[in-house]
């Protein structure tokens, strides 16, 4: 009976949201970032009713009654997004655990396995993510709790499971066999345009917000290299024309040009990694204004699993091949001025490092105003959320997060969140860290 209680009160308190607010209340801290401009005014204020900015700055109305919230110190920013993110796994302290694990849980049990992650990520000030991939359509199910408020976590756009050709970076069951525990392939697998057509309607019919196809071969997978093309130029032209006809948008996983290219002329909305392209790719997307979710910080999640043994000896081969490009495809997309939002692939690494993101941005040529944008204003566009999420302007939905000191001085502000509100509602309200000194 203790264990149970104690059980209990463990998913009440990983679950249970925040209290509604039950007056309007006005944030007050030193500055507050305008994602719109990219700049930093001073003093920040924000005042919040009903769940939406209804005023910024030190002159906007204030309803009578309000909570004045004193956050010191401090920036305002809008909630950040992270457009590429797997709630729905993290990797334990041995690969080799993880498989075998996989096999054993149930989907209940997979399903409970979430919370604390979507817990983590949002207490780091991420009010919004793409969740790009999950078996089971789970991160749907996490969505809609989320939004009933059942579980706390951020806004979640799901994607389902992704769709890949048969022994493609997507397809789970590939290097297995059959009789195996696993499955023979994932359920996003298919083969032909006619096939992946309707894997597109399939995914949809069961609440996907967008869809995630696997043009290219990846790292993580155990027989895909990540520069082979996977998809045919039919095969991609049909899964694009299937979405953008329901009004859903798409998102490809490309580390290599060709399938990267192919995808980009198919008209996906944004490409993933991106780790090899070549100029004739970045200048295509520039040129059809194809987003870029580079999820750099992956790379340096994957390498620390590496350097503690903690993966596959051949997936360790493959992270090395891709390294050797993918800072300077980046600093080339930064100067070619590629539209880029902010994607961390987290649940590669540990869930709640998002933030860790920023920093390469800048060290690969971003100024910090534009590495900030990329997870405010250029996020919501490529998620389609402008009209309501993105800036702190009136009539937006209230996802505010504060950090310590000016992240424009010092990116690295952004991994010192010690407030959170999503819609209205204070989930972390932390004394605030020291902030660091500028450089």
């Amino acid at each position: 009976m203790r264990r149970a209680l104690l059980l209990g009160s463990l998913l009440l308190s990983l679950s249970a949201p925040a209290a509604e607010p039950s007056q309007a209340q006005v944030l007050r801290a030193a500055r507050l970032f305008d994602a719109t401009t990219g700049k930093v005014v001073t003093p920040g204020v924000v005042v919040v009713a009903e769940g939406k900015v209804v005023g910024v700055g030190p002159k906007a109305p204030v309803p009578q009654g309000a909570k004045v919230v004193e956050l010191g110190d401090a920036t305002l920013l809008p909630g950040f997004m992270d457009a590429h993110t797997h709630l729905t796994v993290e990797p334990g302290p041995d690969w080799r655990k993880d498989v075998i694990d996989s096999f054993q849980r149930t989907i209940p049990e997979q399903t409970l396995d979430t919370l604390p992650w979507a817990r983590t990520t949002l207490m780091a000030g991420f009010t919004t993510v793409r969740n790009l991939g999950a078996e089971d359509f789970i991160d749907v199910g996490l969505r809609n709790s989320i939004a009933r408020g059942n579980v706390v976590g951020p806004r979640i756009l799901s994607s389902g499971s992704s769709l890949s050709s048969t022994g493609g970076h997507c397809d789970f069951g590939n290097s297995w066999r059959k009789g195996l525990m696993a499955r023979d392939a994932s359920p996003g697998v298919a083969d032909g345009p006619d096939a992946l057509r309707a894997r597109v309607r399939e995914t949809l019919k069961y609440g996907a917000d967008l869809i995630k196809v696997c043009a290219t071969g990846g790292v993580m997978s155990f027989n895909a290299e990540p520069d082979a093309p996977q998809l045919t130029q039919a095969e991609l032209d049909a899964v694009v024309d299937e979405a953008h006809a329901r009004k859903r948008k798409v998102a490809a996983h490309a580390h290599g040009a060709e399938g990267a290219k192919r995808a980009i002329r198919a008209g996906v909305d944004s490409v993933e990694h991106g780790t090899l392209l070549d100029d004739e790719a970045l200048e295509l997307m520039k040129r059809k204004g194809t987003w870029y979710v580079p999820t750099a910080f992956a790379f340096h999640g994957v390498q620390e699993l590496a350097d503690k043994g903690n993966l596959p000896p051949d997936t360790v081969v493959k992270l090395r091949a891709v390294n050797q490009r993918r800072e300077q495809v980046l600093r080339k997309a930064i100067a070619m001025k590629v539209r880029i939002a902010f994607g961390t692939d987290a649940g590669v690494f540990v869930h709640g490092r998002n933030a860790e993101e920023f920093a390469l941005l800048v060290a690969a040529g971003m100024s910090p105003a534009e590495a900030l944008r990329a997870a405010t204003v250029n996020a919501a566009e490529l998620l389609g959320v402008s009209d309501r999420l993105g800036t702190l302007e009136p009539g937006k939905l209230a996802d505010v997060v504060a950090v310590s000191g000016n992240p424009l001085q010092d990116i690295r502000a952004t991994q010192k969140v010690f407030f959170v509100m999503k819609e209205g509602v204070i989930h972390r309200h932390d004394t605030p860290p020291s902030p660091a000194p500028s450089r």
